[in-house]
């Protein structure tokens, strides 16, 4: 009769055992190795550093709990954005890349949809850009934006021998039209505004002559009048001028001056997490949404607004490192676009805050309350950690305009 203690020793000690632990510790260590853990935990600590301050945002008095159902959204987004973009990050960008034509008809479905099945955002009657789906609301449009850097990058991929000719500058712009008409069409002009950022930043990073560019402003700015009258509603257009004259259009601009007194009352280091006075008021509208950096401002005081810009910074830096050491054309494109994405949100939405935009319901990535954005942000970090891994790293690197413009003038 044989000693259980010698086959536990023979099990430990059997060399086809031993190996296949090894194997299996060996992809183990392969998963890890390839995963860009900076760019997780910058991710990671905006979207921490935004759920605790809707927490604070939506904190009352009454409050039987700190964390409010958009906070508890947040956080349901936050795990569930983490579990898409490991999930992605193991797929290789070329099946991403080679799923564009399907992506680009998933994306124009979507938005027709909302003509048929759109609701309106609240105070928005004009506009029809999401889609109730039970006691849950979805942007389309978020979406979208990640489609747009897929297809867009895939596009530009195909023409870059000829990026500059006529013809392939008129389809890449016919191919940003069809996302940005839908989504004007909608009445979501912020969105919009967002990919003509993105489309700006990736030609101008694709290597389109430059010549382009300001060509392109002064037809911008010759059909000005036509964008003015025919495609901002009066809405969008008392926003603008409330601007320039405040005390004429006092409802307009009323959100606004409203996010600069929260600021204001901040100062250096902020009146306190949960001890914001306009922030725990009904006097500050949508200060878990458009207005939350007054939030920041008015809890954290410019600390807190310095602690956030240097966020987003490393974030953008990090992104645009992964997409420089990419090697390939596209997937570095993809990474440009999701860095153009994120820094023109934050950048709009805190000219909201701070009265130098007009308000156009842009949130603040990953800080913002709102379900959909944040899965489909880190959806767009997935995309981005798949080009890391499959890259190696950061061991190589290609800048694909300046590259472009010294072999110009190489020649």
């Amino acid at each position: 009769m044989s000693n259980p203690l010698e086959k536990k020793r023979d099990l430990l000690y059997n060399p086809y055992i031993k190996g296949r632990d090894n194997l299996l510790l060996k992809k183990i260590k392969q998963i890890f190795t390839g995963t860009d853990f900076i760019l997780i935990a910058l991710t990671l600590a905006l979207s921490v550093f935004g759920t605790v301050m809707v927490s604070s945002a939506t904190y009352t008095s009454a409050s039987t709990s700190y964390f409010s159902r958009d906070a508890r959204v947040m956080i349901l987004a936050l795990a569930l954005g983490m579990g898409i973009a490991l999930v992605v990050s193991f797929i290789d960008y070329d099946i991403i890349l080679k799923l564009a034509p399907v992506v680009a008809v998933g994306c124009v479905a979507a938005m027709l949809i909302l003509f048929r099945f759109g609701v309106s955002p609240e105070g928005r009657s004009d506009a029809i850009s999401w889609l109730k789906l039970g006691s849950l609301y979805f942007q389309p449009s978020e979406i979208v934006k990640i489609g747009f850097i897929i297809t867009l990058s895939w596009h530009l991929s195909k023409v870059k021998n000829s990026i500059s000719d006529i013809k392939t500058v008129f389809l890449l712009c016919l191919h940003a039209a069809v996302p940005i008409v839908l989504v004007v069409a909608t009445g979501d002009m912020g969105s919009a505004l967002i990919f003509i950022m993105m489309f700006i930043g990736m030609m101008f990073i694709a290597g389109v002559h430059w010549l382009y560019f300001p060509a392109a402003g002064v037809a911008i700015f010759a059909a000005s009048p036509f964008i003015w009258y025919k495609v901002f509603d009066d809405i969008q257009r008392n926003r603008i001028l409330a601007l320039f004259s405040p005390e004429s259009y006092p409802t307009e601009i009323y959100q606004q001056n409203q996010a600069l007194k929260a600021m204001k009352n901040g100062g250096f280091s902020g009146m306190g997490l949960f001890k914001g006075e306009l922030s725990h008021s009904r006097f500050l509208p949508e200060k878990e949404n458009d207005m939350i950096f007054s939030v920041i401002c008015e809890e954290l005081g410019f600390i807190g607004a310095i602690i956030l810009f240097v966020l987003f910074l490393f974030l953008a830096y990090r992104v645009i490192a992964v997409g420089k050491r990419s090697r390939n054309y596209a997937a570095g494109l993809m990474c440009y676009g999701v860095a153009f994405m994120i820094i023109s949100q934050a950048v709009i939405n805190i000219g909201m805050c701070t009265r130098l935009l007009p308000v156009i319901g842009i949130t603040l990535p990953f800080i913002s309350a709102g379900g959909s954005s944040t899965v489909c942000l880190y959806l767009a970090m997935g995309i981005v950690l798949s080009v890391y891994r499959s890259s190696g790293g950061l061991g190589y690197e290609n800048d694909y305009r300046f590259a472009r413009i010294a072999r110009e003038f190489g020649n």
